[in-house]
């Protein structure tokens, strides 16, 4: 049902005025359909893949005369479906339903290994009587062609799946061909990092080893993009050559991303997910990960034992995730060296002071690796983009107080040392929204300032600043920007004021994407407030399940 204090965009309003003049509704009923088109659209941008209406919207739909409740065996070209109480654009009903149809089947087949338990007992250790979800989830991985591994951060996904890939390597007939990917290019440089830090530590031979793949791709790349189109080379009639497709950091794949990639899937491939069920879901539409696991608890393991954090970060995660105020504000409230509130006011002094190292390193024209790792080991975590302690006003207060007058070079505002973050995808360079480069002078190119990336495969790539697709300073990043990131430290910066962005989610999120330290900025008003609001995204897909 249209929530009446739901404020609509142009296109959102536009969007129901152009569905709503094609029916012979009377300017009354045409008013309330536009409102409840008008929410669907609203909705979807919100990443609701569906809205929920009742028997009163439903005849007003039926006599529009816009909708169909069975598409899939209907000839008709209507731009609404209403299945049961959802109401869909018909795009994303075909997106959830196909999605649904092809998991299930995936998740039918059923990869029986008789006496796995050797194999299990070499790779996983046996000296503890409490439960091994790391080898349950190699078990369930091995016996299934589906499969889901959640947990949260440093629960040990990724050395879960780089023995998961020996064991199934050496169960094979034939070497299974292999794609790793992630949603972001920093997920799959993760990804690969973990995979070639896990290798040298496998009990396996060498011949094994070379069989798993060492570098991983983006999905888009793994897809083929071709821009500016929506579609991809790689579709259930061209699909990918590989035998298993292992995707990292799940919970950021939207609903048309995950269906386009179990479309390119090669019969009887298959499929592994790994993401934490409790991050942040994708930006566009649905919570695909979270329904999925919702739906298939016999396709998944929850891995629970954190191997990486810091003991007071876990504590700290794991509060907001269960919505326990008090205790989340009582470990900020000890300021222990982990954990610690900071006061407004010491926002910009502490940044400045946090950059210094990276400072001194742009001044002494250290290498690019080099820069990267120190840019990398601290970074500041905003909810928003605008407004008070949003990313734009915090970069540009950063940038004028390392660089000054440096700021201006020549008439734009690229100088060394300046990050910045992708914000456009653009395949013919291979750059992708959410990669990151440092603005530094090029000793190939008499001194000119270069922008340098790290691709996921390891290689430095530079372009000169003109040539990069729309990007921005990254000093401060948004939390949903930062997610498929590490870092040895954060500071999360909420706004003074309660917004619609806020959710325990996003702080649990900006969090866990920390190693060592956590230091936040908040109001003790606007961080309950935060802690209290549980997203909910309505989707259809895990009762297709049912």
């Amino acid at each position: 049902m249209p929530n009446k204090e739901v404020s609509y965009s142009r296109l959102d309003l536009a969007f129901a005025r152009f569905l709503s003049q094609r029916t012979s509704l009377d300017a009354a009923r045409k008013k309330a359909l536009e409102t409840l088109l008008a929410t669907l659209s609203q909705q979807q941008h919100q990443g609701h893949s569906c809205i929920e209406i009742n028997d009163e919207d439903k005849s007003l739909l039926l006599d529009s005369e816009l909708f169909c409740e069975d598409p899939a065996s209907s000839y008709q070209t209507v731009p609404l479906v209403i299945e049961q109480n959802r109401l869909y654009l018909q795009r994303y009903w075909h997106y959830e339903n196909r999605l649904a149809k092809q998991i299930k089947d995936i998740a039918s087949i059923a990869k029986p290994v008789a006496n796995i338990y050797p194999l299990l007992d070499r790779y996983f250790s046996t000296q503890t009587t409490e439960t091994n979800y790391q080898r349950e989830a190699a078990n369930l991985a091995a016996q299934k062609a589906f499969c889901i591994i959640t947990g949260g951060p440093g629960t040990g996904k990724t050395t879960t799946i780089c023995k998961i890939l020996a064991v199934l390597q050496e169960l094979a007939d034939e070497p299974l061909l292999i794609a790793l990917a992630a949603p972001t290019g920093k997920a799959a440089m993760r990804l690969q990092e973990a995979i070639s830090q896990n290798l040298t530590e496998l009990d396996c031979s060498d011949t094994i080893k070379n069989q798993i793949p060492h570098t991983a791709n983006t999905l888009h790349r793994l897809l083929g993009a071709e821009p500016p189109s929506p579609y991809f080379r790689h579709d259930a009639s061209n699909p990918l050559v590989f035998d298993l497709v292992v995707v990292d950091e799940a919970s950021m794949v939207d609903l048309a991303l995950m269906s386009k990639l179990v479309d390119a899937l090669k019969p009887g491939a298959r499929l592994i997910l790994l993401g934490d069920k409790d991050q942040l879901s994708s930006v566009e539409s649905a919570a695909v990960l979270a329904d999925l696991i919702a739906a298939l608890p016999g396709n998944t393991v929850e891995l629970r034992h954190s191997y990486r954090f810091e003991i007071g970060i876990k504590q700290l995660a794991d509060a907001v995730n269960q919505q326990d105020f008090e205790t989340a504000w009582g470990i900020l409230s000890t300021n222990t060296a982990a954990t610690k509130l900071l006061e407004q006011g010491q926002l910009m002094s502490y940044i400045l002071d946090k950059r210094k190292e990276y400072l001194r390193l742009v001044n002494t024209n250290a290498e690019f690796s080099v820069l990267y790792q120190a840019f990398n080991s601290f970074q500041v975590l905003c909810s928003n983009r605008h407004g008070k302690n949003g990313t734009l006003e915090i970069n540009s207060a950063v940038e004028q107080g390392l660089f000054g007058l440096r700021l201006k070079y020549g008439t734009t505002s690229w100088c060394p040392g300046r990050p910045v973050m992708v914000l456009q995808n653009n395949p013919g360079l291979h750059l992708y929204n959410g990669d990151i480069g440092i603005c530094l002078p090029d000793n190939e190119q008499n001194g000119d300032l270069m922008v340098f990336f790290q691709r996921p495969d390891g290689a430095i790539k530079k372009y000169l600043p003109a040539r990069l697709p729309m990007c921005e300073t990254v000093f401060a990043m948004t939390i949903h920007k930062s997610q498929g990131s590490e870092f040895d430290e954060v500071l999360i910066v909420l706004p003074e004021t309660i917004n619609p962005v806020l959710s325990k989610e996003l702080l649990y999120t900006a969090i866990t994407r920390a190693k060592g330290e956590v230091n936040i900025v908040a109001e003790e008003s606007v961080f309950i407030a935060t802690i209290n609001r549980k997203m909910a995204r309505v989707t259809g897909l895990a009762a297709k399940f049912q």
